[in-house]
């Protein structure tokens, strides 16, 4: 009501208000405005004493978490969108409605540690506690926005750096022994990590040799290439008189999104040599495929022609995630111990004394891979 309060003579009613605004460090007006002071000249303090602090700790104290954390996302223009997914996840996920409505000039080693394990008592999407790994996935992207705000002055220090994760350790493969093998048929418990032994992987590709993506099995297998890059390859990248293919793309996911670009790192881009089995198969599997597309041709039914090594029924690549899930059931079926995908290509090589499979490497099948 300002001065048309009826009250306003009164002694000891209402409070003082002050507002001002100035630049902070990104070059942005910041306006303030506070209130419940007793007196006027308590007030002009306060505004004072706003003015005369420094632009870090005026800057850190303008922002909210959750509009520094969208600022962050907003200027991370060049990384992966597989990448971009990741940290959108712990930022919306978690990180906001955890921490969102705190100002970056309030977080501090005890809060941040007390938020961490607050959400670590929690569970994740499917019910289970979180992981160890995931947790250190979330400190990662938090540490990383912090990062930012050193950088450009808005916090003198990063309070992420002491959050601990209790548990955490890097990941290390271990091989699925007999003992283990019985240890989680009894519990149930495996790995965070596991590779199958060589006769375990000469058995599964024993045991999946008509499946129309046995040629992706044994690649994976035997010659160590990855799920992005087996679904991403294609013939011109393969020479099969001379028996070598070259890595050049990848073909992963964003959560439902099928993104395609070059390999994440320069090494990442190489050549494999692949061997006179791996040729034979790859010859095979290619005749396979063309057998496909003439008999598309024949019925008139719709057909890509994508140059892809792996496609699906109408010749389009196949989708990532059909990879994975389609392996999962087989190994399932095999009965053999689970092994991500991906830790397929760590896997030791079958022995040359004690060969894999030979039989038929693929044959058409009704189950054509779907996206």
């Amino acid at each position: 009501m300002e001065q048309s309060c009826p009250r306003l003579g009164e002694r000891g009613h209402g409070t003082w208000y002050f507002h001002c605004s100035a630049t902070n460090l990104i070059g942005r007006k910041e306006r303030v405005r506070r209130g419940g002071y007793p007196s006027q000249a308590a007030a002009r303090r306060a505004r004072d004493g706003w003015l005369t602090t420094t632009e870090a700790d005026r800057t850190a104290q303008g922002w909210t978490v959750e509009r520094w954390l969208r600022h962050w996302l907003d200027n991370r223009t060049k990384i992966r969108p597989t990448t971009r997914f990741h940290y959108t996840r712990d930022v919306e996920n978690v990180l906001i409605p955890q921490l969102g409505r705190y100002r970056l000039g309030d977080l501090d080693a005890p809060l941040l540690r007390t938020v961490f394990a607050e959400i670590a008592a929690t569970r994740n999407s499917k019910g289970r506690p979180q992981s160890a790994s995931a947790m250190n996935h979330l400190r990662t992207t938090l540490r990383a926005t912090l990062n930012l705000a050193v950088k450009e002055g808005v916090l003198d220090c990063n309070p992420a750096r002491h959050i601990e994760i209790a548990g955490y350790q890097q990941p290390h493969a271990k091989e699925w022994t007999d003992a283990r093998v019985q240890s989680w048929e009894q519990t149930g418990a495996r790995p965070a990590v596991a590779v199958w032994t060589a006769d375990q992987l000469a058995e599964f590709l024993g045991a999946v040799n008509d499946e129309p993506l046995f040629t992706l099995w044994w690649l994976a297998g035997l010659r160590g290439l990855r799920r992005g890059e087996l679904c991403g390859l294609r013939w011109s990248d393969i020479d099969l008189d001379r028996g070598t293919l070259t890595i050049e793309r990848n073909r992963t996911t964003a959560g439902y999104h099928v993104v395609e670009g070059a390999p994440k790192t320069p090494a990442g881009r190489r050549s494999v040599a692949l061997g006179k089995r791996s040729v034979q198969i790859l010859r095979v599997h290619r005749r396979h495929e063309q057998d496909r597309k003439a008999e598309a041709a024949e019925n008139g039914t719709p057909w890509t022609d994508s140059g892809s090594v792996f496609t699906r029924s109408d010749g389009k690549p196949i989708n990532p995630n059909y990879a994975t899930t389609r392996f999962r059931i087989l190994v399932r079926r095999a009965g053999l111990p689970p092994v991500r995908l991906h830790d397929c290509a760590t896997a030791p090589r079958p022995s040359p004394t004690k060969p894999a499979p030979t039989s038929k490497p693929c044959r058409t099948s009704s189950g054509t891979p779907a996206s």
